[in-house]
């Protein structure tokens, strides 16, 4: 069996933002929820949980966890920020960085996923436009998110709806940097925007109510799973 814990593409990566459904124990039964599907069908899935659910999740399941975001800093007189060595120590294999609820200024972007490097964190960082995304390739993050941020909980999928941005950032941002592996965020909900995600370029979806709000999340995450093995 394919080792759960390492992260490879496709990914789908659940964001559990702070909605109610994901927070305390109804997060970690979700988290029990990714694990089972992601055993049944040798996909990987990554969950972004709060910062107070991050460690009991990784104690939890063999699936590569996110912080939903860090602070560039080190150790010391920090209060209220979040440390990327703490997250790391917590079982965090990753973090999100600038998500469209949590923008950050582009130094201290730099600065996030240059202290992701000396944590060994992979960094995830979100982009609204092609602009932008190639913008934050040039500083050679790991995973670059594709979100217009007027389509995030739309249930309007950025892979059908604005097709020309996904798969016009794609193209740019392998110009710049062809390592960078790209994801499809915003309004992603059902296995076809999945496909449709994966046909314009992108290796995997970052996607968050459509999995966490929906009234069968097993059942949407196989047919997220479905989608990427057929």
């Amino acid at each position: 069996m394919i080792a759960l814990t390492k992260l490879r593409t496709p990914l789908v990566l659940v964001n559990f933002k702070t909605y109610q459904e994901a927070t305390g124990k109804k997060a970690l039964k979700l988290a029990e929820t990714a694990e089972k599907v992601s055993i049944e069908t040798e996909v990987c899935i990554g969950l972004a949980p709060q910062l107070v659910d991050l460690e009991p999740i990784a104690r939890l399941v063999a699936l590569p966890i996110f912080a939903q975001h860090i602070d560039p800093i080190s150790p010391g007189s920090h209060t209220g920020h979040v440390l990327p060595e703490s997250v790391k120590e917590a079982g965090a294999k990753g973090t999100l960085i600038n998500h469209s609820e949590r923008r950050l200024k582009l130094g201290d972007i730099d600065a996030t996923i240059r202290k992701t490097r000396e944590t060994d964190l992979v960094s995830v960082v979100c982009a609204n436009n092609q602009e932008v995304s190639a913008t934050i390739a040039a500083l050679k993050p790991d995973m670059l998110a594709v979100e217009p941020p007027e389509l995030i909980g739309t249930g309007i999928p950025v892979s059908r709806a604005k097709p020309e941005v996904v798969s016009g950032t794609v193209e740019l941002v392998k110009k710049i940097n062809s390592n960078v592996i790209v994801l499809c965020g915003a309004g992603i909900a059902r296995g076809k925007d999945v496909t449709a995600a994966l046909r314009l370029g992108t290796e995997g979806v970052l996607v968050a109510s459509g999995i966490v709000k929906a009234k069968d999340p097993s059942g949407v995450l196989l047919e997220f799973a479905e989608a990427i093995t057929k």
